[in-house]
């Protein structure tokens, strides 16, 4: 452990130490308040931007899960007796309830995105603020905490009820650092750029979502349970006001929602802002000061805060790119199957048809794919192909026809499913997750691919094949700030890191120049030499030509002819195609 890693450390247990102590040093009760006030804020922005900053589907509910939580300790610590401190997991555990029933019944409609997604949870939240105020629960009168008995810590109450704060804002932060390393932090943030692909690339997508609303839900309701010792007598009114559902948006993207220290630095400073500049006779004077304050901030600082403070302490540094070595070719190893070995069929796919509203994109497709081979897949504009790719990697599902891989049925998985089994593909359209960096995009293949690596495994492995593509001095850029020939091979290097067994590559040639597509050619031919299987959507017929092994013609959804690549070139139907009827006859 490094010198400056041993004093990080102990700054960070002097802090806490300090904290844990504050209500013992005999100060004024307002700071005691105004802190409890800070970790409340904390775990409620941390909440929200679990779901919402990392996964990136907008919630302007949690009201109803701090709701859910604050009626339920105050349900059961009033009306049935059950000692205060037992309420409160049992309040994070019925938030978890309602999010996790709400996620499994929303996630599963596709449509149910953006500002769709948003509108429900206000809907949930007056549904649930009604439900308590026209029932027992509440009945309109509020509920009277006062002789509810708590521990003493430090000679008072409010030693306790601060350090439930100080508790519950630690956790949510741990829980948030926990996520933002794990796999499950880096689905989650996946998911946030492009969901559809993060699914194909073997992210769970479903799994990870709901996760994500159930622990976000939960952190929501024990905050409410420990808010509601702290106010003493709740009601609907203010419980479910409108400040409970805004503040911890505003608080997380002005901290910078998507990393996992952004949210309790924009409560922080929310809180601090309101307590000093927003109480007192100049009151509405000092709310306007901090809204345009906040305005200028997210001007100056889009993503947040913290990602300016790591932007700044980067530049400071001035720390160049990282560059990991290229490996060369022969840095993939050789799985070549046995010369003259009986051909062995790596994906089956027979009978497939796919329609989109009246068009039907497959028609009956049969098509074997050789383990061990290129095979190239051509044919006109709308002709099906990528179609094809889609359907065989989950993206779509089939009408009818079967798929199958090395024997068995895959056409019923789950993208993710099929990803995890080894089929990968690149996008005609590079499709990278935008706020990831390079290595991210990379790393996440590895991760979620299906040898499952872990963090470290997963990023030596995005930093071997972004060498392996030329990209590595590339490797903390964003994909925004590469050119059309970096993104190209960004998508070939994240399909590679998921070492997979089938390769689909949509186009992989497109846009690049002479030089570009010869090396492009070498990778190919060195990757199918490492014992990949590899499906070459290309309009370019020269490469296809020189790759191929095969060659199958798509055309109106139906395969024309397949066989090798100058005999197929010849067939009269496949010429009509390309050059009319007069070339064919």
């Amino acid at each position: 452990m490094t010198r400056q890693r041993v004093l990080e450390i102990a700054g960070l247990a002097v802090a806490a130490a300090a904290l844990v102590a504050f209500p013992a040093l005999d100060v004024p009760a307002f700071y005691v308040s105004f802190l409890y006030m800070v970790f409340f804020w904390i775990a409620m922005a941390t909440s929200w931007t679990i779901l919402s900053g990392f996964a990136g589907y907008w919630s302007f509910g949690h009201a109803a899960f701090f709701g859910a939580g604050l009626y339920t300790s105050a349900t059961l610590a009033t009306k049935f007796g059950v000692p205060f401190l037992l309420t409160l997991p049992l309040a994070a555990g019925v938030a978890a309830l309602l999010g996790s029933g709400i996620g499994f019944v929303v996630f599963r409609v596709q449509r149910l995105r953006g500002e769709l997604f948003a509108l429900l949870t206000i809907s949930v939240t007056f549904v649930i603020a009604a439900i308590i105020s026209n029932t027992a629960i509440d009945g309109g009168a509020g509920v009277n905490l006062m002789n509810v008995h708590l521990p003493e810590v430090f000679g008072s109450p409010t030693g306790t009820i601060y350090l439930l704060g100080l508790a519950m804002a630690a956790l949510s932060l741990w829980a948030a650092w926990r996520i933002f390393r794990s796999r499950l932090g880096l689905g989650l943030l996946a998911i946030h750029d492009d969901e559809d692909v993060a699914e194909v690339k073997g992210v769970p997508t479903f799994r990870y979502k709901l996760a994500a609303f159930a622990l976000s839900a939960g952190i929501a309701g024990a905050a409410g349970g420990v808010h509601a010792i702290y106010v003493g007598y709740v009601t609907v009114g203010e419980t479910f006001e409108i400040t409970v559902t805004m503040y911890p948006v505003v608080m997380s993207i002005l901290g910078g929602a998507r990393h996992w220290l952004g949210p309790a630095l924009g409560a922080t400073i929310v809180t601090g802002a309101l307590y000093g500049f927003a109480s007192g006779p100049e009151a509405s004077l000092g709310r306007a000061g901090i809204a345009l304050g906040l305005i200028v901030v997210v001007l100056l600082l889009p993503g947040g805060v913290m990602p300016g403070l790591i932007r700044l302490r980067h530049a400071l540094r001035r720390a160049p790119d990282r560059v990991a070595p290229a490996p060369g070719l022969a840095a993939v190893p050789k799985q070549c199957p046995a010369q003259g070995a009986t051909p062995v069929v790596a994906l089956d796919c027979r009978g497939i048809c796919k329609t989109f509203g009246g068009v039907q994109a497959l028609k009956d497709v049969d098509l074997a794919v050789l383990e061990g081979e290129i095979l190239g897949l051509v044919g006109p504009n709308g002709s099906g192909k990528s179609t094809l790719i889609n359907v065989v990697t989950g993206h779509h599902r089939l009408d009818r026809g079967t798929i199958a891989l090395a024997g068995a049925r895959i056409d019923a998985l789950p993208a993710h499913g099929i990803a995890r089994l080894g089929i990968a593909r690149t996008y005609q359209i590079p499709r990278p997750f935008n706020r990831l960096s390079v290595l991210d995009n990379v790393a996440l293949a590895a991760r979620f691919g299906p040898l499952a690596r872990g963090r470290a495994d997963a990023y030596a492995e995005a930093a071997h094949w972004l060498g392996y593509t030329g990209i590595a001095r590339r490797a903390d850029a964003l994909p925004g700030q590469l050119n059309l020939h970096e993104r190209k091979f960004l998508e070939l290097a994240r399909a590679l890191a998921a070492r997979p067994r089938i390769l689909l590559l949509d186009e992989v040639l497109s846009g690049l120049n002479h030089t570009e597509i010869d090396a492009a050619l070498d990778l190919i031919r060195d990757i199918r030499a490492g014992g990949t299987t590899i499906v070459f959507v290309e309009h370019l017929m020269r490469a296809v030509v020189a790759l191929s092994d095969r060659v199958a013609v798509l055309n109106d959804g139906a395969v024309i002819a397949i066989g090798t690549p100058h005999e197929t070139m010849r067939e009269a139907e496949v010429v009509k195609v390309y050059l009319g009827k007069a070339h064919a006859s």
